[in-house]
This record gives structure tokens, C-alpha cells and sequence, in this order.
């Protein structure tokens, strides 16, 4: 299997096909419905997905990519497209390598931090929108305001498969961002700034998600680890 697998990445790699494989293993599994009525073809494609994901990571380690921007790119969307997947792998990697990338990823990380500790002690999500009154300070009121055009920016580079686009547009937050941590205080007294400050930090990471889980990029020190 590992092997008909990776015959088959070549191919649609060498040969830059735009074959979406979900369509695809989802037209093979038809030809069993007849003998196996009870198979859940969603969960068999999904994983296949992962198998063949998997095998992407070992055929392009050889070639220098690095497995965890694949890993961040599948997860973001699901993408079955590898066409458009390497492309943004691509535009991802470039970006992490300037000073707004890296800086974002620690941002990221950082917003992912607060947000996770708080909802665990709060016992609740903190995924909802911002409201945009509640917004007291100039630099909340900023990043609320970038995170919404940029939000637009994203879809529409997206939608038209302009990847460096979409890593402009996230560049734009960097300053926002850490103007935000440098002079806002997130857990404040009041609970309802501190909610709204916490659903601000939430879009942060869900504005990133939109391309990429960050969450699953490792940083330089990890890499060299796996390296080493």
C-alpha cells in the first residue's frame, strides 16, 4: 500500500494533475458498495487522506520540506488538492522565514497559550466575535479593525489561489499584534473586557488558521532537534 501510494503521489506530483482525492478515492469506494453495504465511505476516504498525507511527508522530506508545514496546511482545510497544497506549503515556508512570519508563529502561540489556560480554569470557549464597543484601548481597537480586513484579504488571495497574497495580508497583523501585547492587559478585573479581550486573542489564531494550523509548526530550535 505504501508503495501504490507513493507510485501515485509521483504521478500527480510530476505531472502536476489537479486531482482533488477525496472525489477520487470516494469513486473507487462505490465499486464496493454492492459487496460491503455497511461501509462508511467519508471515514475510509478520510483515512486514506491521512495515509497518503503521510507518505507526501516522507517522499518530500528527501527533497528539503519540511513535514510540518505539510501537517499545518492539511489540517487548516483539509486541502486534497497537492497541487494547491505544495503551493501554499510553499508561500508558508517563505513567510516563516521573514521577521513578520516568525514573529507572527510566537504570536500565535503566545495568543493560543492565554486562550487555552483561561478556557480551561474559565470551563468555556472564548471562540465568539469580538464585540467592537467594548473596545477601550487604541490598540485593541486596532487589531480588532486589521483582523477584519485582513480576514477579507485572506479569503479573497485564497479563493484565487494566490498564496503569497494571503501571507502578505497575515504580515499586516504583526505590528497590531504586538502593540496589543506590549500595552493591553488581558486579564483585567472587568470580566467583560476580559472577555472580549480573550475572543480577540481567540480570532488572532483563528484569523492564522485560515491557511495554516500554526499550532503544528515547529520552531527553529525543534527543527534542529529533529535535525540533530
Amino acid at each position: 500500500m505504501r508503495r501504490a501510494a507513493l507510485g501515485a503521489l509521483r504521478l500527480i506530483l510530476e505531472n502536476r494533475l489537479r486531482l482533488p482525492l477525496r472525489a477520487a478515492f470516494g469513486q473507487a469506494l462505490a465499486g464496493y458498495a454492492g459487496r460491503l453495504p455497511d461501509l462508511d465511505r467519508e471515514a475510509v476516504a478520510a483515512e486514506l487522506l491521512d495515509f497518503f498525507a503521510d507518505r507526501l511527508k516522507v517522499h518530500l522530506r528527501t527533497e528539503g520540506v519540511r513535514h510540518d508545514l505539510i501537517s499545518a496546511v492539511f489540517a487548516a482545510g483539509q486541502d486534497d488538492d497537492l497541487i494547491r497544497l505544495l503551493a501554499k506549503v510553499d508561500a508558508l515556508r517563505d513567510f516563516l522565514a521573514t521577521d513578520d512570519g516568525a514573529n507572527l508563529l510566537i504570536a500565535h502561540r503566545r495568543a493560543s497559550n492565554i486562550v487555552r489556560i483561561e478556557e480551561k480554569r474559565d470551563g468555556r470557549t472564548y471562540a465568539g466575535a469580538p464585540d467592537g464597543d467594548r473596545l477601550q484601548q487604541h490598540e485593541e481597537q486596532i487589531l480588532f479593525a486589521r483582523l477584519t480586513s485582513v480576514g477579507d484579504e485572506i479569503a479573497g488571495a485564497l479563493g484565487r489561489e494566490a498564496f503569497t497574497d494571503a501571507m502578505a495580508a497575515l504580515a499586516k497583523l504583526r505590528r497590531p499584534v504586538d502593540a496589543f501585547f506590549d500595552r493591553v492587559t488581558v486579564n483585567t478585573d472587568e470580566p467583560q473586557l476580559r472577555e472580549n479581550r480573550l475572543r480577540l486573542l481567540a480570532r488572532i489564531r483563528s484569523a492564522l488558521g485560515t491557511i495554516a494550523d500554526f499550532s503544528l509548526i515547529e520552531d527553529a530550535q525543534a527543527q534542529e532537534r529533529r535535525v540533530a
